[in-house]
């Protein structure tokens, strides 16, 4: 009976990993990994907040940036506590269930993620290509279907395929890859026919962020057919500026993706430096450029910030 409970206490936790060979750093290395994410959540939160209190960006471009901003810290935010537990060495330890909702949270909003950027690229779309109909076609009514529809669309297929993981022995090293908990990473872990995880998994993620970057690039190609109808070359410029912010998004989201999967199905026996360099740049990188790149390519966000600033200065200097 011991045995059987020793036993099932162990199947429900799992051990982090930090970055080895360098345990005796980790305290030091925590300090770019705070900064990082403390540059991410400032960032975003900025962005929020101007985006809510200046009623010139109460327009759907703009909205979408909002989601974007959320999704970003909706990805990273869960990984944050196990992240500094095991850099700190506090514990390395983490139960089954947590494992599962950070799971959970960090899949749904990479997959909320790539679908935002898919709106977007419509917006913008719409914006140089139908621009008189644009009002009308992004509606506040419109904008909050879609969050929901992508948010939904993310989270409900995720939920099979974490509720399957509660009925696996895990009777192998209980050690995962990295400091959080990805899918990919636990089946491994698992000692039975894991094939529907592994298929289920690989038709997801070809479903939505294959619908999505396919969505992506058909709208950007119908966008660069309307811009060369453009007869000033200043005309053209200014029309794919306007898309230049959001290209940087999807290319910061994409390609640490792509990076991630590739690693995790065919460099399986790959350094363990590389998985958890390539781990940790997917959920930090589009939290923390996202914000600068929209603030230095957007004049309306980059004056939002400024004025934000001054007014922070200007009280302080009054206090």
């Amino acid at each position: 009976m011991a045995t059987a409970n020793s036993s099932n206490i162990l199947s429900s936790t799992f051990y982090l990993t930090g970055i080895p060979g360098y345990e005796e750093f980790h305290h030091w290395i925590s300090i770019p990994f705070c900064l990082l994410y403390l540059v991410g959540i400032m960032g975003n939160c900025t962005i929020l907040h101007i985006v809510r209190t200046d009623p010139r960006l109460h327009q759907p471009m703009y909205y979408f940036l909002a989601m974007l901003s959320l999704t970003d810290m909706g990805m990273s935010l869960p990984t944050i506590i196990s992240l500094f537990r095991v850099l700190w060495s506090i514990s390395r330890e983490i139960q089954f269930n947590t494992c599962v909702v950070q799971m959970f949270f960090i899949h749904t909003f990479s997959f909320t993620e790539s679908s935002v950027l898919l709106a977007m690229a419509f917006d913008r779309y719409v914006a140089i290509c139908q621009p008189l109909r644009y009002a009308t076609i992004f509606t506040p009514t419109l904008i909050t279907k879609i969050g929901i529809v992508a948010l939904l669309r993310s989270a409900l297929p995720v939920i099979p395929l974490l509720a399957r993981l509660a009925f696996f022995p895990f009777c192998h090293s209980h050690t995962l890859s990295h400091s959080y908990c990805l899918h990919q990473d636990v089946i491994r872990l698992a000692c039975a026919d894991t094939k529907f995880n592994v298929i289920y998994g690989l038709v997801l993620i070809t479903l939505l962020w294959g619908m999505d970057s396919l969505g992506i690039f058909v709208s950007y190609v119908f966008i660069l057919h309307s811009v060369l109808k453009i007869s000033s070359q200043e005309g053209r410029f200014k029309a794919l500026n306007t898309c230049a912010s959001h290209i940087c998004a999807v290319l910061i989201l994409y390609v640490p993706m792509i990076g991630l999967s590739i690693v995790h199905r065919f460099a399986k026996h790959s350094s363990p430096l590389v998985h958890i360099f390539m781990a940790h740049i997917y959920l930090l990188v589009p939290p923390v450029l996202n914000p600068i790149i929209y603030s230095v390519k957007t004049k309306q966000i980059r004056q939002g910030v400024l004025h934000l600033l001054f007014t922070l200065k200007l009280s302080s200097s009054v206090m």
